[in-house]
């Protein structure tokens, strides 16, 4: 994948854009999940997406039939990427705060790195090591406040660091097995096998809870489908091979505290002091996972060589 060295200013708009949704996205989750069943909230919004992106693929001529021999490499990268993370963090916000939910989901970088050196045999630089300390403190730090409180939920916290570790693999997974077909029919059905098993746990464990949304729940269920979902979807598609490292790090460190301080404002949430030290942690530990390292000063016989691309490659 190649990157540009700089955004146009649309595409910085775009990013902006982007980073503003995702961010926004936790507390209208929470807010969705307050009163409405969430399997089947989050089954509601993914369901609109897919019709959103259906239309869009049809307007812009992307063919969505996937071929039989794609279905397993679709199934390996959707569990983990959707499936795992839609289910779980659906179910965590629930239980927790929406700027606390959004802390511990990008805890991602920890579990990425881990699971790289564990179990694929890479061999991280010193400074993401660093990042993964401060992102275990900050996870610590977050645990140890809800088991102190009587109010606590660790299940949700446990929850949420679970959809971060499967999405810190599920980066693993898709830099490992190329999918044979357009980004955008890969997305919709991995989307599709999301909501398939939504449906099916919504019906299993929620049926006799379902009912029609309210004017204020359908427009967060609206925003979900619409704007987080088949929006930033598609826009992700446009910036992911242009963003330079730096202007992606950038807006993945900010979907956090987009999602901390939107929070207080939309909900009324009242973060504790934990949650702003375990917030400066997490961007901390996302810098130095995902901002390029600066380049060494070229050596005599070396300046005439021109400088290597970057072999990172950001998911999300």
């Amino acid at each position: 994948m190649t990157t540009s060295t700089s955004l146009t200013r649309r595409d910085a708009l775009l990013l902006v854009l982007l980073t503003l949704a995702w961010g926004f996205n936790w507390p209208v989750m929470k807010f969705g999940v307050r009163e409405l069943p969430p399997l089947f909230f989050r089954s509601l919004c993914i369901a609109g997406a897919l019709v959103i992106l259906a239309l869009y693929a049809r307007m812009v001529s992307i063919p969505l039939a996937l071929p039989r021999g794609d279905w397993l490499g679709i199934a390996r990268l959707a569990v983990p990427n959707m499936v795992v993370w839609h289910v779980t963090v659906v179910l965590a916000l629930t239980m927790l705060p929406a700027g606390r939910s959004a802390i511990l989901g990008y805890t991602m970088p920890l579990w990425a790195a881990l699971i790289g050196a564990l179990w694929f045999g890479e061999h991280p630089p010193a400074r993401h090591w660093v990042g993964v300390a401060a992102a275990l403190a900050a996870t610590v730090l977050l645990l140890s406040s809800e088991l102190a409180s009587l109010a606590g939920s660790p299940a949700g916290t446990v929850l949420m660091l679970f959809a971060a570790a499967a999405w810190g693999y599920g980066t693993h997974q898709a830099r490992r097995h190329a999918i044979h077909v357009p980004a955008l029919t890969a997305i919709f059905w991995s989307l599709a096998l999301a909501l398939a098993v939504l449906l099916a746990a919504s019906v299993g464990l929620e049926r006799e809870r379902w009912r029609l949304p309210d004017g204020p729940q359908w427009a967060a269920i609206g925003f979900n489908m619409s704007i987080s979902i088949a929006f930033c979807h598609v826009v992700w598609l446009r910036l992911a091979r242009r963003l330079p490292p730096a202007a992606s790090g950038l807006s993945m460190m900010m979907i956090p505290a987009l999602g901390v301080f939107s929070s207080v404002w939309l909900l009324g949430e009242r973060p504790r002091w934990q949650d702003y030290v375990a917030l400066g942690l997490i961007v901390f530990s996302l810098a130095t996972v995902l901002l390029p390292a600066r380049d060494k000063p070229a050596e005599p016989s070396e300046r005439s060589d021109p400088a290597g691309a970057s072999d990172r490659d950001r998911v999300r």
